[in-house]
């Protein structure tokens, strides 16, 4: 009943009372006369066909995930980590693969986790599927985070069998996305996920049948690599040779990982046909909420069945509109481009109002104005320890809009615009953007663990790496070539643009915008840390502001319709 109230009038699958078939450990041999294992779980329809949705990924098609009791999914000895229900999805006539990946859980090899490779993989497990007897010959992707992400190297291969995918919360290019954001490494999550995943795979169960586990020294290999190259690209999204229908999803919470790639994704992709979908919440809660899981059944019904859900009939883009505060999503609107056409790009100034940081105290060190200030004049603030001494408290520095006579809605991406100069050879440049109630207190949303964060959206910048890709550059969303170092004079005042990532935000009347400007991770960056490097030991940086080198804050402002 709640299904098909959610539903409407919509033409989709119907569940039927089909025999499950659950297949483990099948082998799917690869071009390289490798076999991986994988589980199959589909209907027992006779002589019917069906399509499949496949995963591949390295955490283990064996191991059960427990949903926690507010997720909108009951458990059951099917469900796996970040991936489809199968008894959700096979009585609408849909057969799942599961694979694990060369090197994990049950599949032999030499672990390499998002790579070239895994790509090249995943094509033979769509063609060697596709031609199973049951199989009506349409494969698709859907998942979360990983089981996103390999959706990008898949579609980058074009295999003929592969019919439509929906990276669902997927990083795409793992440079810029996931291991150096603005050229500073994303030390924290990429070594708790290193570690956790080779425990995964190494210490209790998995040991007895896959001993030699995700064998693969990849927290060196991506500190070894901290400029961008072809070896990055190799195992990124090649947007011009991506051209399967495509329905890429995101969350506003996630912007510190996966956010960007959703949004480059459909920005960038030679998909004629592609949607695109941000939500709020959780890193899985969605995924498994009921109106999402029509969303992906009417996709994947239209392409790998021939369903006409009326889908594509609607407009492109589908938005929850954040209005500040709320643990359950918001409401969802639609609109027909992303950026959306309508913005206003509005440039807040940055006025400097003091020539010290405030110690003590929370208060902002100047304001946020449309109109720039006709003085220069600057700040400066330390740096930090180095990354031997942990530092509590503020860094940095803060500026803030006026209270809002009237409801702003943001939404869109940012750029930060600072003119900034160091004691140092380099210089880290951290953008947090905060939502102020009239009481002074943060307004905070839903992390990707659920958990309270107190940030609207982030944005990184190693000043060394401030050099500009010309052609791949847009005014609200600057490129950052990565591809050589442009060391800082001691003193030398350079410009940066930093690229924040796109967020949906109302500010409220009375509420202020927020800009804290640090040398290091500040609020809200939970698990997402930054490694601090030994440039910042006792050096002092300077924000410039004013006169011939205004610094500015370009929002997205949109206009009530």
């Amino acid at each position: 009943m709640a299904e098909q109230k959610a539903a409407g009038k919509q033409e989709m699958s119907q569940p039927r009372d089909y025999r499950l078939i659950v297949e483990k450990d099948v082998k799917i041999p690869l071009r390289d006369g490798t076999l991986l294992f994988a589980d199959i779980f589909r209907p027992d329809g006779g002589d019917e066909t069906f399509p499949v949705i496949m995963n591949l990924g390295p955490y283990q098609k064996d191991k059960v995930w427990i949903p926690p009791d507010d997720c909108e999914e009951e458990g059951n000895p099917y469900m796996n980590w970040e991936t489809a229900n199968p008894l959700w999805w096979c009585p609408r006539g849909y057969a799942l693969l599961r694979v694990d990946t060369r090197g994990t859980g049950k599949s032999p090899g030499r672990s390499d986790p998002s790579s070239y490779q895994e790509g090249l993989d995943s094509y033979d497990c769509v063609e060697w599927i596709a031609k199973q007897p049951w199989c009506n010959g349409n494969v698709g992707t859907l998942g979360i985070s990983y089981h996103a992400a390999f959706q990008y190297r898949l579609a980058n291969l074009q295999p003929p069998s592969l019919k439509a995918i929906m990276p669902w919360e997927g990083r795409a290019d793992q440079y810029r996305d996931q291991a150096y954001h603005g050229g500073i490494f994303a030390m924290g999550f990429i070594s708790q996920w290193a570690n956790s995943t080779t425990a995964h795979n190494l210490l209790g169960r998995p040991r007895s049948y896959n001993p030699d586990a995700f064998n693969n020294n990849i927290l060196w290999e991506y500190m070894r690599q901290d400029l961008d190259s072809d070896e990055w690209r190799k195992k990124s999204a090649q947007w011009d040779k991506i051209k399967v229908p495509m329905y890429s999803v995101g969350n506003w919470g996630g912007f510190a990982m996966h956010l960007r790639g959703n949004t480059e994704a459909y920005m960038l992709a030679a998909s004629k046909h592609k949607k695109l979908r941000i939500h709020t919440g959780s890193h899985f809660h969605p995924f498994h909420a009921l109106e999402a899981r029509i969303d992906q059944l009417r996709w994947f019904d239209h392409w790998l069945k021939g369903i006409d859900t009326g889908i594509m009939d609607e407009p492109p883009v589908k938005l929850e509109i954040r209005t500040g505060g709320s643990t359950k999503p918001y409401a969802f609107r639609q609109e027909d481009e992303w950026p959306i056409a309508r913005t206003q790009w509005t440039k807040f100034y940055l006025n400097i109002e003091q020539d010290a940081p405030s110690k003590g105290s929370s208060k902002a060190e100047g304001s946020l104005a449309t109109e720039a200030p006709a003085v220069a004049k600057s700040i400066d603030y330390s740096a930090g320890p180095g990354h031997y001494r942990p530092v509590s408290g503020r860094s940095g520095v803060s500026f803030e809009t006026p209270a809002m006579a009237e409801d702003m809605e943001v939404t869109g991406p940012l750029v930060l615009n600072l003119w900034v100069a160091s004691t140092s050879e380099d210089m880290d440049i951290y953008a947090t953007i905060r939502n102020i109630g009239p009481d002074g207190k943060d307004v905070e949303e839903v992390g990707q663990r659920g958990e309270p964060v107190q940030c609207v959206t982030k944005g990184w910048l190693r000043a060394s790496h401030r050099k500009l890709d010309a052609e791949k550059s847009l005014p609200h969303r600057p490129y950052h070539a990565h591809d050589e170092r442009w060391w800082l004079e001691p003193g030398q005042l350079v410009e940066c643009q930093v690229e924040i990532w796109p967020t949906s935000m109302v500010f409220r009347k009375g509420h202020k915008l927020r800009l804290d400007v640090t040398p290091r991770d500040g609020v809200g960056s939970g698990h997402f840390t930054h490694y601090n490097n030994d440039y910042n030991s006792g050096a002092t940086n300077t924000i410039h502001s004013g006169g011939d080198r205004p610094s500015w804050l370009m929002l997205p402002v949109i206009p009530a319709k």
